[in-house]
């Protein structure tokens, strides 16, 4: 534990806006993995790249003076909002995508797991893919053929092995790309969200999996919002918002830092929130919860009951909005996502609002256990990015008989609950009322 795995200086990126992102080529990314063991990442003494004139081009910055050091046979989780540079972060580490700034030394062989699409070279087949991937962890082929049954065995895939990958499903891909970046026993394993797809059984699968790696002393790199799988797998967390990392230390604190975080910025009136992302064509001005019979406000609407969120808004420059979607993604207590309210899925669509108004979300039954959720507000016009905040209120639910039976729902059943009934049958003849054979 004592020797580094990773250490990250002033590390930065910087897109500019409407400029397409380069990514390295295959050959280039084969090329550099049969190097030295010790790699570096970045820019030579840190120095930030531009082409000439950028600074006349709106930019941003993914990540920004980011610094950190991981020892080697650590886990260690990243957390953050969308958009607070993780995957980003991940991407640099694994050669990706390079920095704009700063520098990374990496001390041994490296296996990622980013979004589905990354990793895997869509014209090859499953068979080809893994037999590539650890070409360019530097395997000789017979350490792949010796891991090669176990592979395919998780992924479960074996059917379709000489299928070329471009064909599988997301679920297909992700349960293959796990396997081979876990079991090809990297030093250093960088995962992103890898919870975000697959059954209960594969993710609990994946979570074993990463555990294992973690007890054969290699260095873990975890990044989810998934913040139970996090404190059960990870020692030390790093919190990342807008780009920066705000906070680096035992995992507990750090989540509870960061969902308290969370409720203080929800509790702010949505009207002067400023952590907004979008050009703000349509802007939120607040969130109303009422109920669906009365229209009086809630302060605390009870589980079960009906109710209606009322989004007001207003355009920016006085005109009507055409082609509009909304949506509102409701979060749990650790910051997860428990459902998706959106305008498109459920049918509604807004060909055309006026400049100033109220989306109305009716829930016929809400199907919320009793606790404390925020949730996000976002809105797009045409094919534009209107407005976004994250954590931009709180929802309080007051406990509330959902199913009608005059019996509250225990707390332990989890947060979101489901409309069903239930009843027995039996076979035909399975009683006997009497001695009659005909019976």
């Amino acid at each position: 534990m004592g020797e580094l795995a990773i250490q990250a200086h002033g590390l930065g990126k910087r897109y500019f806006i409407g400029e397409r992102q380069r990514y390295k080529a295959l050959r280039d990314t084969l090329a550099q993995s049969m190097s030295i063991p010790i790699r570096a990442i970045g820019t030579l003494a840190g120095r930030a790249r531009g082409s000439v004139g950028s600074k006349y081009r709106p930019e941003f910055w993914a990540i920004r003076d980011v610094s950190f050091e991981i020892k080697q046979g650590e886990v260690v989780g990243i957390v953050g909002r969308n958009g607070a540079g993780k995957s980003t972060l991940l991407k640099v580490l694994s050669r990706i995508t390079e920095p704009t700034a700063g520098y990374a030394m990496i001390h041994g062989r490296v296996g990622s797991l980013l979004e589905v699409g990354t990793g895997f070279h869509p014209e090859l087949t499953g068979r080809e893919n893994i037999y590539l991937n650890g070409a360019v962890l530097g395997m000789p082929k017979s350490e792949i053929e010796r891991k090669f049954d176990e592979i395919v065995e998780f992924a479960e895939v074996s059917k379709f092995l000489d299928t070329p990958v471009k064909h599988y499903s997301s679920g297909m891909y992700l349960r293959l790309a796990f396997a081979v970046a876990a079991h090809l026993e990297p030093e250093i394993l960088l995962v992103d969200e890898v919870l975000a797809v697959g059954d209960a059984a594969f993710q609990k699968k994946c979570l074993g999996k990463m555990s294992d790696v973690a007890r054969a002393g290699r260095t873990v790199l975890f990044v989810s919002h998934n913040m139970e799988a996090i404190l059960n797998l990870c020692q030390r967390t790093i919190l990342l918002e807008s780009g920066t990392v705000s906070a680096d230390g035992d995992t507990r604190q750090v989540i509870e830092g960061y969902l308290k975080a969370v409720m203080e910025s929800a509790s702010i009136p949505l009207a002067e929130r400023t952590d907004r992302k979008g050009n703000q064509r349509l802007k939120f001005t607040g969130v109303t919860v009422v109920d669906a019979v009365t229209g009086e406000p809630l302060p605390q609407p009870m589980t079960g009951q009906a109710i209606k969120l009322l989004l007001h808004y207003r355009s920016s420059d006085g005109r009507p909005l055409r082609n509009v979607h909304v949506s509102m993604p409701i979060h749990g207590m650790y910051d997860e996502k428990l459902f998706h309210l959106a305008s498109n899925t459920s049918g509604s669509d807004f060909e055309e609002v006026p400049p100033e108004g109220t989306f109305e979300c009716f829930i016929p039954r809400l199907p919320l256990q009793p606790g404390r959720y925020t949730f996000n507000v976002y809105s797009r016009v045409g094919s534009d990015l209107a407005d976004w905040v994250q954590g931009a209120g709180i929802l309080d639910v007051a406990p509330g008989d959902f199913f009608g039976s005059g019996r509250l729902p225990p707390a332990n059943q989890g947060s979101v609950l489901v409309e069903h009934r239930w009843q027995v049958s039996a076979p035909e003849r399975l009683f006997v009322l009497s001695g009659d054979p005909g019976l």
